[in-house]
């Protein structure tokens, strides 16, 4: 069988596997390099110079447990300085054993020599040679094979078990072997870590410090290296020890080559929550304690030693709030501007660097990017990290002079977040085509220096996470029309060729819903304030749709589950199972309620608050069952309801019944998906492209490539053709995804029969009312009215000013018709003949 093959898509790996048929790899093209690492009961050696750092033998030691695992048989694992015969050849390009001997061809050498975490894996002779550019690199190489080998980097994390197979034969096709990062920078933020990773790390896997210890960051920094990352911010809540503060933290960092970096709101890595003591320092106020602040800092950089590290320099508040002392936007700029000399200067004379070679970065989020925008000064050396809304959808990116910053760019991303409008720190939803697109177009602007994902406890986000960073680690590995075949070949690895392509397909549909309306969204609550849940917008006909919906994933999951190898069943549950029963039954228990609300027959209402309250004791069960899974090795990592927020609690079914259902005239209501036009514009340089499995059309449209771009006279237009059977006054409903514009003036133009019917400005900015109802379903909606005359097909165009903007569905129904929540898909009454 051919296995998943990760960032470098032309490699084949064959392997036989003792639960399927013998594949041996045949007629191998001559473009082609085949090694046999185990056949016949043989398995070759690996070599490794006896000098190499010590990261690189732990990183041997794991490969050959990987090995042994898979085959029965470890491999020898020798240390020398001179080749000794055939067997695997494992090194930096620059030490004895491959730069003094016949090992490492010259070419690649010399790609290697000086190169960034670069690596090469190729066939020399009799030998396999795997050759990196640095520690970090050579690490990459070693799990890059393991990987080819069919082990999964959540051997540990989430349990995907080795499967036994008869041989390994690696072919590496010509021009594939050569592996360097797009991002210098890759890494996780740990955070809101209260209810799942903290109270794990505390009460079951590291009882003995009772927290985030330096067992649980090995474990997490083992995972970053398999997946090819560098860089961690720490956990930070108040739940958890700063960092630094427990003993053998940093020292574990150290040992496994990891980059310390801290979050927007820990300047100069302090983690204020737990270090900054009021009582002993005073406010936390640079405009009144300055001195003590800065010896603050100071104590932490003395500390750094010999850590590799990349500066969060700025200042907010003790948390994730403004800065302290500050009476308007121009005292704040000056301000931040001092403090940010002052940290560099800190830096260079402790350091002994110039300043411009000491990694520096600064994240303008929330209130301090209105600062920059207002004219603060950010040195040219300073990488400059732009963020999301903390909904996925970036809110700037680097432009003009920007583009030209020696520090170059970055993001910080969220997976999972803590906050208003919402949160969504229980399941892992973020549809993985938004997540390429966003950072796809940050890279084309810029955002090429460092990636930071918020992943909240890692777990339950392993996919997103991984995906993330498997853009990181190569932006073209993935491109607008495969998004899916990466999920097709992580499903393959997890749980085999059999039923791959069925796992995507549920996989997608199970985030294609979560982007009409994530789980934790369906009480239509809100936080910070909190409200309570109430009935929904969907009308009872689209609730009972998306009943249906979900209960068919359950079905799938049911029947797949059943083909799942024995050894696979824990991670099974783990990355597909719990996320799609839990989302399933978050949706029963709502929409259930709403169902017995607004029915008006005692019968039906017993059913309906029967399926109700077993919705919401499945999710009991479900999360019982995940933190008992392995003999208890995930006691603690589930909650099913993080900050005990409205939205987890049991239903109720004292609510007021809902206004009469929308009545929707089928025979004069229309809906279209953006990837439906008949014809369309562009112009030579900017194309329209369907981005795969993107919005909840899963066609969603948008320009590329993704650079920032407006549009004067000639602007790109899509246009549709809707058979329009009775004339009479129409909405036009047009929905896309809530993206965001430097300037914030995203703008689409609408015409009918090439009559200008309306224009509309597309964004909204700050934290804003719309901006929270648009985060909440993943849609700007656009309605304007229009009259047709006489029925027959007519002609909608809509044209932009930009590039960034991002189409998803339209929908045409008779003007007093109420819009429904839900554009359903596609019907063969769209298609004009």
């Amino acid at each position: 069988m051919l296995v998943y093959v990760k960032r470098t898509w032309q490699a084949l790996l064959f392997v036989s596997l003792m639960f399927s048929a013998i594949c041996v790899a045949q007629n191998v093209d001559a473009a082609q390099q085949q090694y046999i690492i185990f056949q016949k009961q043989q398995i070759a050696s690996i070599y490794v110079d006896s000098n190499t750092d010590p990261l690189i033998k732990w990183a041997v030691e794991q490969l050959c447990n990987d090995l042994a695992a898979i085959t029965g048989m470890r491999p020898s694992m020798l240390q020398t300085q001179k080749v000794q015969g055939a067997g695997i050849y494992i090194g930096q390009n620059s030490e004895v054993l491959l730069q003094h001997s016949t090992a490492l061809n010259s070419e690649v050498g010399d790609k290697l020599q000086g190169a960034w975490e670069s690596f090469s894996l190729s066939v020399q002779g009799q030998n396999l040679v795997l050759a990196g550019s640095d520690v970090r690199g050579t690490v990459y190489a070693v799990f890059e094979l393991a990987e080819r080998l069919g082990i999964s980097p959540w051997t540990w994390w989430a349990d995907v078990k080795p499967l036994v197979q008869a041989e390994l034969i690696l072919i590496l096709n010509d021009g594939d072997s050569f592996q360097s990062p797009s991002m210098q920078y890759r890494g996780i933020f740990l955070n809101d870590e209260d209810w799942g990773l903290q109270p794990w790390a505390a009460k079951t896997f590291e009882k003995e410090v009772g927290d985030i210890g330096p067992r649980t960051y090995e474990k997490i920094f083992q995972l970053l290296l398999r997946l090819k990352a560098n860089t961690i911010w720490p956990a930070m809540h108040p739940s958890t020890q700063a960092f630094f503060t427990i003993a053998g933290n940093q020292q574990m960092a150290e040992r496994y080559h990891i980059v310390l970096g801290s979050s927007h709101a820990e300047p100069m890595l302090r983690n204020n929550v737990g270090e900054w003591d009021h009582a002993k320092l005073g406010d936390y106020n640079y405009f009144t304690n300055s001195q003590k602040i800065n010896t603050y800092w100071q104590t932490r950089v003395d500390e750094l030693g010999s850590n590799e590290s990349i500066m969060t320099l700025g200042m907010r508040g003790v948390h994730d709030s403004h800065m302290e002392g500050s009476s308007s936007i121009e005292q704040s700029v000056a301000m931040l501007e001092q403090i940010i000399a002052t940290q560099r200067q800190m830096l260079s004379q402790t350091l002994k660097q110039k300043i411009s070679d000491i990694p520096q970065v600064m994240i303008p989020y929330k209130e301090v990017l209105e600062l920059y925008q207002q004219g603060l000064v950010i040195p040219d050396d300073v990488t400059l990290m732009w963020t999301d809304d903390n909904y996925g959808y970036i809110r700037r990116f680097s432009e003009g002079q920007e583009l030209q910053r020696s520090g170059g760019g970055g993001v910080y991303y969220h997976l999972s977040y803590w906050g208003r409008p919402h949160d969504y720190l229980w399941l892992s939803t973020t549809q993985p085509s938004l997540i390429w697109y966003e950072m796809s177009k940050a890279y084309a602007n810029g955002a090429q220096k460092m990636w930071i994902a918020n992943v909240g406890d890692i777990k339950p986000a392993e996919y997103n996470m991984e995906l993330f960073l498997d853009l990181a680690w190569n932006i073209d590995s993935i491109k607008a029309d495969s998004i899916t075949q990466h999920l097709e070949r992580w499903a393959t690895r997890e749980f085999g060729h059999k039923v791959a392509l069925k796992v995507a397909a549920v996989m997608n549909e199970y985030y294609r819903l979560a982007m009409l309306r994530k789980p934790e969204y369906m009480g239509w609550s809100q936080t910070e304030p909190t409200t309570q849940t109430q009935i929904s917008d969907f009308n009872d006909s689209e609730a009972s749709n998306r009943i249906s919906a979900y209960n068919k994933l359950v079905e799938q999951v049911d029947t797949l589950v059943k083909l799942i190898p024995t050894q696979r069943r824990s991670a099974w549950f783990q990355l597909v199972e719990y996320p799609v029963k839990a989302a399933a039954a978050m949706n029963n228990k709502f929409l259930y309620q709403q169902l017995f609300t607004n029915s008006e027959q005692p019968s039906q209402q017993a059913v309906y608050k029967h399926k109700a309250l077993q919705a919401y004791a499945q999710i009991e069960q479900l999360t019982l069952q995940y933190n008992q899974l392995e003999q208890g090795k995930w006691q603690h990592m589930m909650s099913m309801s993080p900050r005990n927020l409205p939205v987890f609690k049991p239903p109720a079914f004292d609510f007021v019944k809902a206004s009469t259902s929308a009545q929707i005239d089928l025979s004069r209501t229309w809906y279209l998906a953006a990837n439906q036009f008949s014809r369309h514009y562009q112009s030579a340089e900017f194309q329209w492209q369907v981005i795969q499995q993107l919005g909840y059309s899963a066609g969603a449209m948008t320009l590329s490539p993704f650079n920032i771009q407006h549009f004067t006279e000639q602007k790109p237009w899509l246009e549709y053709e809707l058979n329009i059977t009775q004339a009479g006054d129409y909405q036009l409903e047009l929905r896309f995804l809530p993206t965001h514009a430097n300037d914030y003036q995203h703008e689409v133009e609408v015409s009918v029969n090439d009559k200008l019917i309306g224009t509309a400005a597309l964004n909204t900015q700050g934290r804003s009312t719309e901006w929270k109802t648009n985060v909440l379903r993943n849609s700007q909606l656009v309605t304007l009215p229009f009259s047709v005359k006489k029925s027959g097909v007519h002609k909608i165009r809509v044209a932009v000013n930009q590039s960034g903007i991002v189409l998803d569905q339209l929908a045409v129904y008779p003007q007093g018709q109420t819009s429904q929540y839900e554009i359903p898909l596609l019907s063969d009454k769209n298609k004009i003949n």
